[in-house]
């Protein structure tokens, strides 16, 4: 891939011998932090910075903030340096450790931060609310951040970072913390946003990650960089090739073997693909979630509107995960009320209290009920009572006396 040329709208950061020199109280040089890289990062690509610890990458994206000065080189972001405040303004940041403040609510803290970007009410409300929908955080908009677990904390610091609707996305370990649902998901919205035009820097330990959105990657070690490309070239192996067929017969088999190995000799092998973890644990939750419910973070329904709506895409060009996160959902039928209907009376209860002959009632005192039965077979009842029942069954009081 070509380039751009020097001048060109599409590069995003240009670093040309970009140095860092930590310094102690006396002056002296005490660590070199990065030395003398140079890289692009492109508009509408996902950039991945790698290294083991202490490699350079934390202090190169504090130099692209205008957190630190570099010591020596020239860094651009947006064609200006990196402390001009109106290219702030199109940045958002997911530092490693997100410190926010612990009495807020997911609304208070998205409120906040649409504050400090002089965003009106109207606005912060309504993007407050889209992203905390995206994120995942509905069911737990009433509790404050500090009773969050660390992975709910990266969820909603991942919503203050796109608050502003920034053309520049910096993650730091975004997905640090999470579970492997909430990391597929904010993979799948780091696709959705470079397909939108925006520009992605993703520095994460976890390769799987970086191997499944970046286009391009830089590997730092002891400040420098090692390696920087495409996935596609550094990770190709040009002296093999891998064959994939539907299962065949064993002689079948056998007979493709000979041939490839009078050539290969033993390097050639033959095994079972198998699906990543990553999926097959995907695939057993979506079936639970089918079944049952949960108290805890849940997936995001689609990406925040205001994002979708000013984000810049070609005719034609949608993408299959950008589809999945932006399908609308099938509305439910509101439920049918259903009045019971009102008691309606015994037609022969009634009949039986209020026909037939009367019969001598027992004046007695007796303890053992006030209906008894006659020899003639049929029941002597006490009139006082069955006035009470009568009463009960037509909906009314008992009589007074």
């Amino acid at each position: 891939m070509a380039s751009p040329a020097p001048n060109s709208p599409e590069v995003i950061i240009r670093a040309v011998g970009l140095t860092k020199v930590f310094h102690d109280f006396w002056g002296r040089a005490k660590a070199r932090a990065v030395d003398s890289v140079d890289f692009e990062v492109r508009r509408g690509e996902v950039f991945g910075l790698l290294g083991p610890n202490g490699s350079g990458k934390s202090t190169t994206i504090k130099m692209i903030l205008g957190l630190l000065y570099p010591t020596k080189g020239h860094l651009t972001v947006f064609g200006k340096s990196p402390r001009d405040v109106k290219s702030k303004a199109r940045i958002g940041y997911l530092p490693e450790e997100s410190y926010l403040y612990r009495y807020l609510t997911s609304a208070e803290t998205l409120d906040f931060f649409g504050q400090v970007f002089a965003l009106d009410s109207h606005a912060r409300r309504e993007r407050a609310e889209q992203l905390i929908e995206m994120v995942g955080l509905n069911q737990a908009r009433s509790r404050t951040v500090g009773e969050f677990s660390k992975g709910m904390q990266r969820r909603i610091g991942l919503a203050q970072a796109l608050i502003n609707d920034p053309d520049l996305v910096i993650l730091d370990e975004p997905t640090a913390g999470l579970d492997p649902i909430g990391c597929r998901e904010i993979k799948d919205l780091i696709l959705a946003l470079a397909r939108r035009g925006k520009t992605v820097i993703l520095s994460s330990h976890l390769l799987s990650d970086v191997e499944d959105v970046c286009d391009r990657v830089v590997i730092y070690y002891g400040g420098k960089i090692q390696a920087q490309g495409t996935l596609q070239e550094l990770l190709s192996a040009p002296d093999e090739v891998r064959i994939t067929s539907p299962v065949v017969s064993r002689e079948t088999t056998e007979r493709v073997l000979g041939i490839l190995r009078e050539e290969a000799g033993d390097r050639v092998r033959l095994e079972n693909p198998t699906q990543n973890l990553e999926s097959y644990f995907l695939g057993v939750v979506n079936r639970a979630r089918s079944q049952s419910a949960t108290s805890g973070a849940t997936s995001g329904n689609q990406v925040a509107q205001f994002i979708r709506g000013t984000a810049e895409s070609g005719a034609g060009q949608a993408e299959a995960v950008l589809d999945r996160l932006t399908r609308p959902t099938v509305s439910q039928p509101a439920p049918i009320a259903v009045i019971p209907e009102a008691p309606r009376v015994d037609e022969s209860r009634l009949s039986a209290l209020t026909v037939g002959p009367a019969a001598p009632v027992d004046s007695t005192p007796s303890t053992a009920g006030p209906a008894t039965a006659t020899g003639s077979g049929s029941p002597v009842v006490d009139l006082g009572d069955a006035n009470e029942r009568l009463s009960g069954l037509l909906g009314g009081h008992k009589p007074k006396e």
